[in-house]
């Protein structure tokens, strides 16, 4: 399921207990309530609330269980920047729409510089990676080039720091 992030302007101002929270959450966003209430010298009821805050503010935007590319065949990574060219009929967000409903795509940022849009893409191979930029990226009329680049290896991934 495809999530549109919103982003409430609105400042909201994160206390020790918030950042602490945070942190730990952003460590395994599995770790039950009453303990980091435990940690927190809190009740769990207490985090439970703080959490409910959290994300009505758009602070904490979910939790997801991550799913090794790998081990479930897909041994390509690429990133890719797509040239747009828009004509009269066609708008910016038609052929982001288009994007969209390619599942090897799993990220795509709207970006300045030379491409419209840069999109992370997994495919099992390189000849699948071959298919999904010919085939589905550049079968989009208005895409006038791509730059293909392929991830040699993750070197790391991580959620920003909560300072405390």
């Amino acid at each position: 399921m495809l999530q549109l992030i919103k982003y409430d302007m609105s400042e909201y101002k994160l206390d020790y207990l918030d950042r602490k929270i945070l942190s730990m959450l952003s460590e395994n966003a599995r770790t039950p309530f009453l303990e980091i209430g435990r940690k927190c010298n809190v009740s769990g009821a207490a985090i439970h609330l703080r959490v409910d805050r959290l994300i009505d503010k758009g602070i904490l935007c979910g939790s997801q269980m991550l799913i090794s590319q790998k081990k479930i065949g897909y041994m390509t990574c690429a990133f890719i920047g797509i040239q747009v060219n828009l004509t009269s009929t066609s708008t910016h967000d038609e052929v982001f729409n288009r994007i969209v409903e390619i599942p090897e795509i799993v990220e795509c940022h709207h970006i300045s510089g030379k491409y419209s849009l840069l999109v992370k893409v997994y495919a099992k191979s390189n000849e699948h990676l071959k298919q999904v930029i010919v085939e589905k990226i550049q079968s989009i009329v208005e895409v006038t080039s791509t730059e293909t680049f392929i991830s040699l290896e993750e070197g790391f991934t991580r959620q920003l720091p909560i300072d405390n």
